[in-house]
Protein backbone atom coordinates (compact mmCIF):
# COMPACT_ATOMS: atom_id res chain seq x y z
CA UNK A 1 0.00 0.00 0.00
CA UNK A 2 1.25 3.45 -1.10
CA UNK A 3 1.99 6.39 1.91
CA UNK A 4 -1.03 8.93 1.49
CA UNK A 5 -0.05 11.65 -0.38
CA UNK A 6 -1.78 14.02 1.98
CA UNK A 7 1.23 13.05 4.70
CA UNK A 8 3.55 14.12 1.89
CA UNK A 9 2.00 16.76 0.53
CA UNK A 10 1.84 18.72 4.22
CA UNK A 11 5.86 18.41 4.35
CA UNK A 12 6.32 19.68 0.89
CA UNK A 13 3.92 22.34 2.04
CA UNK A 14 5.32 22.78 5.25
CA UNK A 15 9.10 23.39 3.20
CA UNK A 16 7.89 25.67 1.36
CA UNK A 17 6.08 27.70 3.60
CA UNK A 18 9.66 27.85 5.75
CA UNK A 19 11.35 29.07 2.62
CA UNK A 20 9.23 31.38 1.65
CA UNK A 21 9.56 32.78 6.16
CA UNK A 22 13.15 32.81 5.52
CA UNK A 23 13.39 34.74 2.16
CA UNK A 24 11.45 37.38 3.81
CA UNK A 25 13.46 37.59 6.73
CA UNK A 26 16.48 37.51 5.00
CA UNK A 27 14.77 40.02 2.33
CA UNK A 28 13.97 42.57 5.71
CA UNK A 29 17.44 42.08 6.95
CA UNK A 30 19.04 44.05 4.32
CA UNK A 31 16.29 46.15 3.93
CA UNK A 32 17.49 47.56 7.84
CA UNK A 33 21.10 47.20 6.48
CA UNK A 34 20.77 49.21 3.66
CA UNK A 35 18.40 51.70 5.53
CA UNK A 36 21.32 52.17 8.42
CA UNK A 37 24.20 52.48 5.84
CA UNK A 38 25.92 55.69 6.61
CA UNK A 39 26.47 57.49 3.51
CA UNK A 40 29.88 57.27 1.73
CA UNK A 41 31.99 61.02 2.83
CA UNK A 42 34.76 62.54 0.62
CA UNK A 43 37.15 64.39 3.37
CA UNK A 44 34.98 67.84 2.64
CA UNK A 45 32.17 65.40 4.25
CA UNK A 46 29.94 65.67 0.90
CA UNK A 47 28.04 62.77 0.17
CA UNK A 48 30.14 61.07 -2.91
CA UNK A 49 27.99 60.44 -5.81
CA UNK A 50 27.92 56.94 -6.91
CA UNK A 51 30.19 56.44 -10.38
CA UNK A 52 27.90 54.11 -11.84
CA UNK A 53 24.95 56.40 -11.80
CA UNK A 54 26.70 60.07 -12.04
CA UNK A 55 25.78 62.54 -14.49
CA UNK A 56 22.43 59.87 -15.83
CA UNK A 57 19.08 62.14 -15.58
CA UNK A 58 15.68 60.77 -15.64
CA UNK A 59 14.11 60.44 -18.93
CA UNK A 60 14.86 59.16 -22.54
CA UNK A 61 18.79 59.51 -22.65
CA UNK A 62 21.02 60.26 -26.27
CA UNK A 63 22.04 57.53 -28.58
CA UNK A 64 25.91 56.55 -28.21
CA UNK A 65 27.79 57.97 -30.99
CA UNK A 66 28.27 54.09 -32.45
CA UNK A 67 24.74 54.60 -33.60
CA UNK A 68 25.18 57.13 -36.13
CA UNK A 69 22.28 59.04 -36.88
CA UNK A 70 19.63 56.73 -36.50
CA UNK A 71 17.17 59.30 -37.02
CA UNK A 72 18.17 60.10 -40.91
CA UNK A 73 18.26 56.54 -41.71
CA UNK A 74 14.80 56.11 -40.35
CA UNK A 75 13.27 59.06 -42.19
CA UNK A 76 14.37 57.53 -45.61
Amino acid sequence: MKARPTFEKRRKEKARQDKKREKAEKREQRKLEKDNQEPVLDEDGNVIEDPDIAGIVPGPQPLPPEFGDFEDDASQ
